[in-house]
């Protein structure tokens, strides 16, 4: 197979993006990232924030000097193709990126259904692919050899919200909880949803609502009308940014009184800036957060970081973006460390991974997972996310129950 390799000069022509590199790099090679990424379609939100991420971290990576290998410069850029935030699409893409473009190492996708598409084209052909968007469980019991993601895997996603309400009822004297779930009805979100049920087993909590959200994304008033029945003392939602936001939205409107509200993609739907008021108290699973302590050596801190995504793209990081940019990082690690672009020396270099960056510590298992890094849980509290959980990196206090509307 081919390896893709180009000057920076040929940037322009191959349709690909990536930031400007020194003048003195003019003449290094390029090792191209294949990457199809939501830029239309019901994930494109995300689809952006995961392309800023890489984008960013390509940037930082040319302007220090690139890397190299054996003493040769590399430059690294990525061609993108937009999935439509369709898993066949996806797939097709995949096949034409490493087929007709000839890309040997590829990026992952938004998303566990596009990354689950993807997977085993990349596996076919011997392409590593390290992801940082897919967190399905099921991706890593397949047996992928050629697979890693930087990213918590989704079962973990609301556990904390789980541990965290349990926490409070025994500080509060109260009985048996009752838990309201609405779940998309996507790999992802019903991984979510496994994990919430198992914790919830465990701690002896009772479901009295276990619902599907529509499939666009849009209204979930029916769901609701039953939290006003029959009023949880936890309300769980993962249905990606649009159900985020739809979710806040409808609270907001239908003026659903529930003492917790967990859910996922609350930053990367940007429920402060749409919904403002609407948006306190609600809790948000991340898998990053800015006032984290990691750092690295291109990037300086997680704060550092937060402050040069919002210089350069005008709005604060979400996640998405976070894991995307160490995606990038974790790459070229592994290319210094193989000292070759062979994708199976690059592969077992990858596999070999033990670093820390501003997104997290990164070390995979045998199946390809990050085990080095857990998940956090936001509030928002005066119309910014705060760490609460655990409760050992909180930032703050959690505010619970949430106020009534008719006391806001």
């Amino acid at each position: 197979m081919k390896r893709v390799l180009s000057t920076m000069l040929g940037v322009a022509a191959l349709g690909i993006s990536a930031g400007l590199a020194p003048a003195t790099l003019v003449n290094a090679e390029a090792v191209t990232l294949g990457a199809a990424v939501s830029f239309t379609g019901k994930y494109s939100t995300n689809g952006k924030h995961t392309k800023n991420g890489y984008d960013l971290a390509v940037k930082m990576i040319n302007d220090r000097g690139g890397f190299k290998i054996d003493g040769t410069p590399y430059t690294i850029e990525v061609k993108y193709y937009d999935d439509e935030s369709t898993p066949a699409r996806g797939a097709e893409l995949a096949e034409r990126l490493i087929q007709q473009d000839g890309v040997e190492f590829m990026l992952g996708p938004y998303s566990s259904g596009l990354t689950k598409a993807i997977a085993p084209v990349t596996e076919k052909y011997g392409v590593p692919m390290i992801e940082a968007n897919g967190a399905s469980r099921s991706l890593f019991t397949s047996g992928y050899k050629y697979l890693f993601a930087v990213l918590s895997t989704s079962e973990q996603y609301l556990t904390s919200a789980i541990s965290l309400a349990q926490e409070q009822a025994e500080r509060d004297g109260k009985g048996r909880l009752k838990l309201a779930m609405a779940f998309e009805n996507d790999p992802f979100s019903l991984d979510v949803r496994a994990g919430v049920v198992d914790d919830a087993k465990k701690a002896g909590i009772r479901v009295v609502i276990d619902d599907k959200l529509p499939p666009e994304l849009n209204d979930m008033s029916a769901i609701l009308n039953k939290v006003r029945a029959l009023k949880p003392d936890i309300l769980v939602i993962s249905g990606h940014a649009k159900g985020a936001a739809t979710a806040v939205r409808q609270l907001q409107e239908k003026r659903i009184d529930v003492p917790m509200v967990a859910m996922t993609h609350c930053d990367s739907a940007d429920i402060i800036g749409k919904y403002g008021a609407g948006a306190e108290y609600t809790l948000c699973a991340s898998q990053w957060a800015p006032t984290l302590s990691y750092s690295d050596d291109l990037f300086g801190s997680a704060a550092d970081f937060a402050v040069l995504f919002e210089e350069t793209y005008g709005y604060a990081p979400p996640y998405q973006a976070a894991e995307s940019a160490a995606a990038v990082q974790v790459f070229v690690d592994a290319f210094e460390r193989a000292g070759t672009l062979d994708q199976k020396a690059v592969r077992d270099a990858i596999s070999a991974t033990d670093m820390q960056t501003f997104y997290g510590n990164i070390k995979f298992d045998s199946t390809g997972k990050n085990i080095a890094k857990p998940m956090v849980l936001y509030q928002v509290l005066d119309g910014e996310f705060k760490v609460v959980a655990p409760t050992e990196w909180a930032a703050e206090s959690f505010v619970h129950p949430r106020p009534k509307w008719s006391q806001r």
